[in-house]
């Protein structure tokens, strides 16, 4: 693993990561296009699909409580470059997109103390049946609390599909105050288009650890294909409807 600390100025956190795939470097190139492709042929058509689901939930977020539906996050994500014949990722943030599932007024320093016990490993919260995310978050509302654990809160992320920020699959994006919480190693996991959904949301959900979720992601940058994206995309489906590991 190559990583240089080449500052940019769309995030305080860029920095750039020799791509990680092990996969023969002359497929690489034709790989991430033919993803990209995916991705342009099937978003649009998934939000059409979604479309009465995303009103219906729109209006029962509207009727709970007041605010906006749409709730906007700066996160942490990355795209590729070729330089020099080889693939590059550029780390910087976008904007995401997701359904609003706490009341409007809802404090953020509460989640960034939770995750950073969480990530250092205190005890009443690595060990919880639920670690990564707060199963009793008071903040969420009752309407937020059936989008989450249908996943539904995530479609409008098909908006960041369409305008190239994330993929259909990929490594979790996250919250730049997670970043922050990072060791070296695990900016390795950013070394890929963020998707909406993929490894950790698939074996791990909400039942993994910090470190286990990270060394899914990485797992997956190392060595993603057209193939393992379909499986993946395949097994959340079957994740969804499950219920599995949600919260």
């Amino acid at each position: 693993m190559s990583i240089t600390t080449t500052l940019f100025p769309c995030a305080p956190y860029s920095r750039e990561i020799v791509d990680l795939n092990i996969g023969p470097a002359y497929m690489r190139g034709l790989y991430l296009s033919l993803k990209r492709l995916i991705d342009v042929l099937l978003a649009p058509v998934m939000i059409v699909i979604a479309s009465p689901v995303l009103l219906a939930a729109i209006l029962l977020i509207k009727c709970e409580s007041k605010g906006p539906a749409l709730f906007i996050q700066e996160r942490v994500g990355a795209r590729y470059r070729k330089r020099r014949g080889k693939i590059v990722w550029q780390i910087c943030t976008f904007r995401c997109y997701k359904l609003r599932t706490m009341r409007a007024d809802a404090d953020e320093a509460i989640h960034k103390e939770y995750l950073w016990r969480f990530r250092n490993g205190y005890t009443e919260v690595a060990h919880h049946d639920a670690p990564f995310k707060m199963s009793c978050d008071s903040r969420v509302t009752k309407v937020g609390r059936f989008l989450r654990r249908t996943s539904l809160d995530e479609l409008p992320q098909l908006l960041n599909v369409m305008r190239g920020e994330m993929s259909l699959v990929g490594p979790r994006p996250v919250p730049v105050y997670e970043v922050e919480l990072y060791d070296e190693l695990h900016f390795s996991r950013l070394a890929g288009t963020p998707g909406i959904t993929g490894m950790w949301q698939v074996y791990g959900r909400s039942r993994v650890t910090f470190e286990e979720m990270m060394h899914m992601d990485i797992d997956y940058v190392q060595r993603c294909s057209l193939w393992l994206d379909m499986k993946l995309l395949v097994l959340t489906v079957v994740s969804v409807i499950s219920l599995k590991g949600a919260v």
